[in-house]
């Protein structure tokens, strides 16, 4: 582990927060509309945005070269599909290139031009002084924000039964507030993979960099679905808190994600 010192968060960032937000935005909006059948208990409550995404589906449509505009007829495609043709990759995880490093992140196809966001860190955000210590157990998967924020991104054991658990205490009707798929094989968000970016080495350079990302309230509450982080407290009334991973070099095809593993001072 290597020490740096970061005096303003807002100059540990490689891309703006308003580059994250247009990414993120970007690629929920394609898996939203990808899953649109699925979204009928939201639509039928909410006429205003289901003439927004029937809208922006027509537009899918066409681009496709799809004649009906039946969103009924529409072809599903996995969430690995709607990435690489929304942001130009897809990712998965897979063996580590790196000798007993077990799991890692490759880009499996596609391109990532540099300063690009290309996973994410999910898990369960814990602010100061919040209970993590049974938790932490064992744990490799505990991210350090600059802030001394916490995010727990494991998705065995306990780690797993506290995201599930805050996840469906928050959700508000048919609103999901955040995404339980990254804890299955199925991920509904691609992105969320970012806990098993493996560290640098002599040998393998960092390629890829966190950078900590706040949710805005603005954020379109349909599409909270997809992030992968949800706050331990409930009574905590302050944006959601998420973990972004920015390409620091173009990326091809075939490579592996490699990032710095580091302890924040601030």
């Amino acid at each position: 582990r290597t020490l740096r010192y970061v005096p303003e968060s807002s100059q540990d960032k490689i891309i703006s927060d308003e580059d994250v937000f247009e990414t993120l935005l970007k690629i929920f909006k394609a898996l939203f509309i990808n899953d649109f059948s699925r979204q009928a208990h939201i639509l039928a409550l909410f006429p205003e945005i289901k003439c927004k995404y029937l809208e922006l589906l027509t537009v899918e449509q066409k681009r496709s070269k799809v004649n009906s505009c039946d969103h009924q007829s529409q072809h599903v495609f996995s969430p690995e599909e709607v990435l690489f043709s929304t942001l130009g990759f897809s990712i998965t995880r897979d063996r580590s290139s790196l000798v007993s490093a077990g799991t890692g992140v490759f880009v499996t196809k596609g391109f990532v031009p540099k300063g690009m966001v290309v996973s994410m860190y999910p898990g369960t955000v814990y602010r100061k002084h919040e209970p993590i210590f049974f938790q932490s157990l064992g744990n490799p998967f505990i991210f350090r924000c600059i802030d001394g924020v916490l995010i727990d991104g494991n998705d065995k054991g306990l780690s797993r039964s506290v995201y599930r658990s805050c996840s469906r205490r928050d959700q508000l009707g048919p609103f999901q507030m955040s995404d339980e798929s990254w804890l299955t094989a199925a991920l509904q968000n691609p992105l969320a993979v970012g806990q098993y970016v493996n560290n640098c080495s002599h040998e393998k350079a960092a390629n890829v960099c966190y950078q900590e990302f706040d949710v805005p309230g603005y954020f379109p509450v349909e599409l909270k679905q997809y992030l992968p982080n949800i706050v331990y407290s409930h009574d905590i009334e302050s944006h959601p808190r998420c973990v972004v991973l920015v390409t620091l070099r173009d990326i091809k095809q075939g490579e592996e994600l490699f990032s710095n593993y580091y302890t924040l001072v601030s």
